[in-house]
């Protein structure tokens, strides 16, 4: 069984995992982020494409997470991914 096309999604930076470009301002963030997270909601999602929802709904939600917030994005730009899990400090 082959790997789900899905498992892309994680590699991919916070801003590629939303649409937009590095000059995004915060309006077309929010505006990306809601479209996206409403496509790949679990509960939208059924059989086959749950798993990969999902994975999606993760990677949207962190990559929002990051870019929503002026210094976790201050950070990512100037020193790319500083490990999605540890960034408080």
């Amino acid at each position: 069984e082959e790997a789900p096309v899905c498992d892309f999604v994680e590699k991919l930076n916070p801003y590629e995992r939303l649409g937009v470009e590095k000059k995004a301002d915060d309006k077309q963030i929010k505006k990306a982020y809601r479209k996206l997270s409403l496509q790949y909601h679990p509960d939208k999602n059924k059989g086959k494409e749950k798993d990969c929802a999902q994975k999606h709904f993760i990677a949207i939600s962190k990559a929002y997470e990051i870019l929503s917030d002026a210094d976790k994005r201050k950070r990512y730009d100037l020193f790319g991914d500083l490990g999605e899990e540890d960034q408080d400090g």
